[in-house]
């Protein structure tokens, strides 16, 4: 019998996420628990809050986290829209500790990697297996994951590429529209512009777009100028929650 529940929490700028997932549905398993991000966002006040969110569930098995940092064997090497003092951090051993687990039994990966992970699994990408696909986030900043033949390379950062002479996610990311007051018809264009320059670089098969603003996708998607296909995320805002979780549970299966 395969393990059929796990647990995951997506660690964001403004909040934090965690819940139940049913592994083969790939959902949520009842009510998430969101929790406000501490500011400052320290490695110790954001673990204390995962602890927290843990405990609520009274979930004792392996356990997901998602950082909006590029993560190699545990550590966090950047930090974006969280505090700077992640970076260097051993995030694996802090949330270890705090939780009482073993090392095996904690998994931190970047956010968007998760979300991208439980995309391919069970969402947008389920069936599309070949070929280089990309996830890309739309919020606060623009998160990526890549999948070459539905494998993840993991860590990629297509968030910051130089568009234009700016940072691609200072003029596309979906917070830009809300900040701006632009409306679809005038951000989406600067969206076009940034998946062309990614097309040239990489030539995806697939783009899928994440991030909160894949709920009102029928609103822009149609509107893009691009000659890859482009498809809404599946599971909107609960995808780093699943993917996280899935990520620990497929670790401990193996």
């Amino acid at each position: 019998m395969g393990i059929t529940r796990g647990f995951g929490v997506d660690i964001g700028g403004s909040g934090i996420k965690g819940g139940l997932v049913d592994l083969e549905a790939g959902a949520l398993d009842g009510e998430r628990m969101r929790v406000v991000t501490p500011q400052p966002s320290t490695p110790d006040a954001v673990a204390d809050v995962v602890a927290e969110i843990v405990d609520k569930f009274g979930w004792d098995g392996p356990v997901g986290i998602t950082l909006p940092c590029v993560v190699k064997k545990g550590v966090a090497l950047t930090a974006a829209n969280v505090d700077k003092g992640w970076i260097g951090t051993n995030a694996a051993e802090l949330f270890g500790e705090r939780l009482g687990r073993s090392a095996d039994q904690v998994v931190v990966l970047n956010d968007a990697d998760a979300a991208g992970t439980a995309e391919m699994r069970f969402g947008a990408g389920k069936e599309r297996h070949d070929g280089l696909i990309v996830l890309l986030t739309f919020g606060t900043g623009i998160g990526s994951a890549l999948f070459l033949d539905g494998e993840l390379i993991p860590n990629t950062e297509f968030g910051h590429l130089e568009v234009d002479g700016h940072d691609a996610e200072k003029r596309a990311a979906a917070s830009v529209k809300e900040d701006k007051e632009l409306s679809w018809e005038e951000w989406t264009p600067r969206v076009s512009r940034y998946i062309s320059v990614l097309e040239n670089l990489i030539w995806p098969d697939l783009v899928i777009a994440g991030g909160g603003v894949s709920k009102k996708a029928h609103k822009w998607l149609p509107l893009l100028d691009v000659r890859t296909e482009v498809v809404a995320a599946a599971l909107k805002n609960d995808a780093g929650i699943v993917g996280a979780a899935a990520v620990a549970a497929h670790g401990i299966r193996h």
